[in-house]
């Protein structure tokens, strides 16, 4: 099996190189320490990337959904684990957000499928699923660390509308709703953008794989249209999920960083 589809490649990636020497040079010029990061990022971009080429080589050959599926379920625990970091200060953070983008998941890929937009073939559903996780990690990541701000800086508030009678959901309304439009706002800033400012990473590599740019369009238009859901999906299981850690089962605050 040829690396990078044959040789007569190896010079592309020699010459786009020279962009990371001269990235390299800034870095020395303005002793900045950069360069061993810059360096060691390039190499191991570079093993990282031919090693994933020889693993998708292999998993897209299966027909076993169980494998699909499971291939799956390992993306998503590392992303849960990921965002659950951005979120620390969250109860249970890493478990909330694996939940989430579990479910955002599920939902997404699940309609997909059964509408048939796509068919359930590893070579079409792992990297499918990969940008789903992907981008509901970030989502999960952006409210988890806003939720934690809110329910910090409100803490006063939320502890008055619990000693008026109300319910921990009905303490925090007004919190969650601030903390889903900050995790699906750079979403819905980006889909506005598309194709004006940026061409997306799908219909480019279909362009440059050799599809013609209608047909990109039309899968792009899918990628940008299940993204979007699956972040909002993600992004409302985690604040619902999130808000709940912090309430004792009698009705009280706990759990807020300091």
């Amino acid at each position: 099996m040829p690396i990078l589809s044959g040789l007569d490649a190896l010079p592309r990636v020699l010459a786009a190189l020279v962009l990371v020497i001269v990235a390299a040079g800034i870095a020395w010029w303005q002793k900045v320490d950069l360069e061993r990061d810059i360096g060691v990022a390039t190499v191991r971009s570079f093993v990282q990337l031919i090693a994933i080429g020889y693993i998708l080589e292999a998993v897209f050959d299966t027909t076993n959904p169980l494998f699909i599926v499971l291939i799956l379920m390992v993306m998503t625990t590392i992303a849960g684990y990921t965002a659950g970091q951005r979120g620390a200060g969250v109860p249970n953070a890493r478990l909330v957000a694996g939940v989430a983008i579990a479910a955002g998941t599920l939902v997404t890929l699940g309609l997909l499928v059964g509408l048939r937009v796509f068919r359930f073939e590893a070579r079409l559903i792992i990297p499918i699923g990969g940008m789903v996780i992907g981008n509901a990690m970030t989502t999960c990541g952006l409210v988890l660390a806003r939720l934690r701000d809110e329910i910090k800086t409100t803490r006063t508030q939320i502890e008055a509308a619990l000693a008026l009678g109300a319910t921990p959901r009905q303490s925090v309304a007004g919190q969650l709703r601030r903390v889903l439009k900050s995790g699906l706002l750079p979403v819905i800033d980006s889909t506005k953008i598309v194709g004006i400012i940026q061409l997306p990473g799908t219909m480019t590599g279909m362009i440059l794989g050799g599809a013609t740019p209608l047909a990109a369009v039309q899968t792009q238009i899918i990628v940008l249209y299940m993204l979007l859901g699956a972040a909002a999906f993600s992004a409302l299981a985690t604040a619902l999920l999130g808000y709940r850690g912090f309430f004792s089962a009698a009705y009280q605050v706990q759990h807020v960083p300091q």
